[in-house]
């Protein structure tokens, strides 16, 4: 029998109806209550459209209150939403829609064409209502969401989520972070990213409001922590950066009490910083297919495991491919992992096995067990026999208060099969190849030394801000 569970929405309104929901920018805010009929109401329009259960609906938006309504409302009428990415091109786009056999698109604007009807959150607004059954209840075998990987390589591949992924990612996570009565979760991460999408499930299964950043801006979050009783913000490493250099010698209130970081490790140096300055940075290991975090460290180790993601999250397995205590391949296992990618039978094979999703990551447990990530597979350097992880020299670079970024990638060379380059953004052009070299060389074995560094203006990224290192040679 599978398994069901009321409607998440329509429960809280129930619960908690007075209880904010999402508070805005311009300081408005929404009820539980008042986003329940919101999203129920502009489901009664999306049904004029014909669509209904199963229909697959792309949503193609930067963040607004609009953006979560609509996603709400198709939960309502058991469609499916796939999640498009603003910063990708028309072509890619393109892909995504004919790929996920969606049937419309819902748009903040109509600035992309598509060969399926585009409708914009204003135009459903004015449709009439269709009187149709709304779900009561949620199916947690039943597909909700349906995101693509970034594609660094190859084509990008459609990860399927049901509800009961997202119900165990937002479970997992509470049972690590703890719940308080003041929370209200900040959110700067894009919507259409499981990070960000992961934030308004937590929402209304805590009963917890959500501070949304329709753009963001380093000073808009300092401030909205500062003054506006935030109490938890989800960022990614460039975002803490700011933060940190934002906040200077002052320090954040009391109540702010957890900075999720996610997107990949980040540097020691920058961990450190934070930590000086009592910012409460909580390092987590995740991606698409584990909706969201799956791993991270708790309050109580927070301090003491600097580097670290931590720990499995409650329902959450974990394991290393290697024969010892080594450098392997990182496995997760758990309820809110991916059952597979839609329509990919060959990638689904070849990343899951009896439930076990093999990342692609690089990593180790230290003797507390404890994960540390190392690096991405695809990136490991192979030179002269011994392996090089490019983050272990990124993370010293990132030591050099004048080295803003850095990137290392690994180079094909006729003696030693690869050797590390390095690609570094400096601080206002203030530092010479020389000085980063001899930094370097009293931190990292000569192997590991960079043979070349390139100065450049910014590093290349795609439309999930992950750097393409492909792109540096």
């Amino acid at each position: 029998m599978p398994e069901r569970i009321p409607h998440w929405l329509t429960k809280q309104a129930t619960i908690a109806p007075d209880q904010t929901a999402i508070e805005l920018e311009k300081g408005t805010n929404l009820t539980f209550l008042e986003l329940k009929e919101k999203s129920q109401h502009f489901a009664q329009k999306l049904a004029q459209l014909d669509i209904k259960q199963e229909s697959h609906i792309a949503i193609l938006s930067n963040n607004n209150v609009d953006m979560v309504i609509a996603i709400h409302a198709l939960s309502y009428l058991g469609a499916v939403a796939v999640m498009l990415n603003t910063r990708l091109t028309e072509e890619e786009l393109a892909y995504q829609v004919s790929d996920a056999e969606v049937s419309h698109v819902l748009a903040q604007s109509h600035d992309t064409n598509f060969s399926v009807p585009v409708y914009t959150f204003s135009e459903v607004k004015t449709l009439q209502e269709k009187t149709v059954a709304l779900r009561t209840e949620i199916n947690l075998d039943d597909r909700f969401t349906i995101i693509y990987t970034s594609g660094t390589t190859g084509f990008p591949k459609g990860v399927v989520h049901t509800y009961g992924n997202h119900w165990w990612s937002a479970i997992g996570s509470m049972l690590n972070l703890g719940l308080n009565n003041n929370d209200k979760w900040l959110n700067a991460l894009p919507i259409f990213h499981v990070g960000g999408l992961s934030i308004f499930v937590k929402s209304v299964i805590y009963g917890m409001p959500v501070y949304l950043v329709e753009k963001y801006d380093k000073r808009s979050v300092h401030d909205a922590i500062k003054s506006k009783g935030v109490t938890i913000v989800s960022v990614v490493t460039l975002m803490l950066r700011e933060l940190v250099e934002q906040l200077g010698d002052n320090l954040f209130p009391d109540a702010f009490r957890c900075v999720l970081l996610g997107g990949g490790p980040a540097p020691k140096s920058l961990l450190e910083q934070a930590k000086l300055r009592n910012i409460p940075v909580f390092q987590s290991y995740g991606m698409t297919e584990t909706s969201s975090q799956i791993v991270t460290l708790s309050p109580k180790d927070a301090l003491n495991k600097i580097g670290s993601s931590g720990k499995p999250l409650f329902p959450a397995q974990l394991k290393i491919d290697a024969a010892d205590k080594s450098i392997g391949e990182i496995h997760v296992k758990g309820p809110m992992v991916t059952n597979g990618y839609f329509r990919n039978e060959a990638a689904t094979e070849k990343a899951l096995t009896d439930g076990w999703l093999a990342t692609g990551d690089l990593g180790y447990l230290d003797d507390d067990g404890f994960l540390y990530v190392v690096d991405r597979r695809k990136d490991l350097i192979i030179s002269g026999g011994e392996n090089i992880y490019p983050t272990e020299i990124e993370s010293v670079l990132s030591e050099i208060d004048t080295v803003r970024e850095a990137a290392v990638v690994g180079m094909s060379d006729d003696k030693w099969g690869q050797v590390p380059i390095a690609f570094v953004v400096s601080v206002d052009n203030s530092v010479s190849a020389e000085v980063i070299l001899e930094y370097a060389s009293q931190k990292l074995a000569k192997y590991k030394l960079p043979k070349e560094i390139h100065f450049i203006d910014q590093l290349p990224r795609n439309a999930s801000n992950k750097i393409v290192k492909s792109k540096l040679l």
